[in-house]
């Protein structure tokens, strides 16, 4: 039923015997039944899919589905105060949320609410939480590496700005751990982070904001909170608001870096949304448009071209799977519409090989067309010497002699390899800090140094390079290249080092 609400208001400057009339007009229904977050109500006849409608108690809904004469609203927020019997108003507004600069450092809810108790954040705008994602016109093809910080990615499976990059693997093998060390080496490199927590525990994201306060992170960081004690709904929205704050960012010409931890819980999430709404369940008991689901969101990802802004949003996903199984319904879902996954071993992990990710089963599509010219040469070949040593070294586990001498360069090689991608977390290394490891590695300098002096070699060389040369990182960096006279000078500083130095 449609209802006019008429106010009188007080107006100082109407003499005492006028008054000021205000209308607002809205649609009012009522609840018929309440099935934990799921409410089915009657009377909206105008409502859409998408729209927000508002309880008697304040709560908000978003509309997910309805038929002739009744409607299916998801609970944005706290239930329990909601009874069949009771009101709700339909404006006919669909989701849009606050967008602004202000957001930067902070942490909020799904629904843009600041959740860190430093008070209210001014909105400039008002942007579509479901919006469709640019075409292909509106795009134009990747040109800018991302550096994530993690020698492993930088130098085999590089990264490109604007670029969907699953990261896939058990539980406990260390895949929140890379995403936040490349949220870490942005700092300074005028990239916009945004972490977005689903479904996970207050514990788990408290660990995460700890590690972005103790390296200075926030100020380029916000942290969208959908943890597991909040509503299903708000869950449910959290991917979408952090990529709506995403794309506000894009349009002004930024690049954006996003993480969803993790995309199995918000397909969980929505299981539960869709058989209280009595949807048909299909494989694994998850309805039909799942796909649909996580597709709109991370189609939105790309980098656009220079009229709409020249900004990009680059996608980390995670997806928790088990026991190594990547075959499993929403796994190989994501990695379809994906440029590409990173997967974590669980055996690996446990061998102390950290990051866990396995070289065999990971591949990135289209960040080797943005990799640094100097990188993509000194790496080349370093993937499939790493492979060949791992497949030697497995030959000649039961054999002490009879190596020949190619093999025994090849497992000595294929050890410094192994020494070099360990990392620890919390830790990123820049890129120029890497070209010097592939260049003295590709210059056989580290093939017969042991493990302790190739760790010692990686804490000393970057800071005995910018003595002896202090402009040689801003020239990579300007470059991209190593040019003779920047080899030249890494020839000479790598001789005085490993003189000097190297005991």
């Amino acid at each position: 039923m449609k209802s006019r609400r008429r106010q009188r208001l007080s107006n100082p400057q109407l003499k005492n015997n006028q008054t000021e009339t205000a209308f607002s007009v809205r649609e009012v229904g009522l609840v018929q039944s309440v099935r934990k977050f799921i409410i089915i109500a009657k009377g909206l006849p105008s409502c859409m899919n998408g729209q927000i409608v508002e309880f008697a108690s304040g709560t908000l809904g978003l509309v997910m589905g309805f038929t002739e004469d009744k409607v299916q609203i998801l609970v944005l927020g706290d239930a329990s105060s909601i009874r069949a019997g009771d009101e709700i108003y339909n404006k006919g507004q669909s989701l849009n949320l606050p967008v602004s600069d202000a957001f930067i450092g902070r942490i909020i809810n799904s629904l843009c609410q600041p959740q860190d108790g430093l008070g209210p954040i001014e909105a400039k705008e008002y942007y579509p939480v479901f919006k469709v994602a640019p075409g292909v016109m509106e795009r134009v093809p990747v040109k800018e590496t991302l550096e994530t910080g993690t020698l492993i990615l930088d130098a085999i499976i590089p990264i490109a700005k604007g670029q969907r990059q699953l990261l896939i693997g058990d539980r406990l093998t260390g895949k929140t751990t890379v995403a936040v060390d490349a949220i870490l080496n942005q700092k300074g490199k005028d990239v916009i982070c945004i972490y977005c927590c689903i479904g996970k525990p207050y514990s788990s994201l408290l660990k995460v904001l700890d590690i972005l306060k103790e390296h200075d992170a926030f100020e380029y960081t916000i942290v969208v909170s959908g943890i597991a004690s909040v509503s299903t709904g708000e869950q449910y929205l959290a991917p979408y608001t952090a990529c709506t704050l995403g794309e506000y960012f894009m349009h002004k010409g930024k690049d954006v870096f996003v993480v969803f931890d993790d995309l199995t819980k918000h397909a969980w999430i929505y299981r539960q949304i869709s058989l209280l709404l009595e949807r048909a369940p299909g494989r694994e008991a998850y309805p039909g448009d799942i796909f649909y689901i996580h597709s709109q969101l991370v189609e939105r990802a790309g980098y656009l071209k220079p009229e709409l802004g020249g900004g990009s949003m680059t996608f980390f996903p995670i997806v928790e799977i088990l026991q190594g199984d990547v075959t499993g319904y929403i796994s190989t879902n994501i990695i379809s519409m994906t440029d590409g996954q990173l997967y974590f071993s669980t055996p690996l992990f446990n061998k102390g090989f950290k990051p866990a990710i396995d070289f065999g089963l990971s591949v990135s599509r289209i960040g080797n067309k943005a990799q640094w010219p100097a990188m993509k040469q000194l790496s080349k070949s370093l993937r499939l010497d790493y492979l060949q040593y791992k497949e030697l070294l497995q030959m000649t586990q039961l054999r002490t002699t009879g190596l020949s001498k190619e093999a025994e360069a090849r497992l000595r090689r294929g050890e410094a390899i192994n020494q070099l991608i360990i990392q620890d977390k919390n830790k990123p290394v820049s890129l120029e800090e890497q070209i010097i490891y592939l260049y003295a590695l590709t210059k056989g300098l580290l093939d017969n140094l042991a493990a302790s002096q190739i760790r010692q070699f990686r804490q000393e060389i970057l800071e005995f390079i910018k003595k002896r040369y202090p402009a040689f990182c801003a020239k990579v960096r300007s470059t991209m290249d190593l040019d003779d006279e920047l080899k030249s000078v890494l020839d000479s500083c790598l001789k005085d080092y490993f003189s000097e130095a190297i005991k």
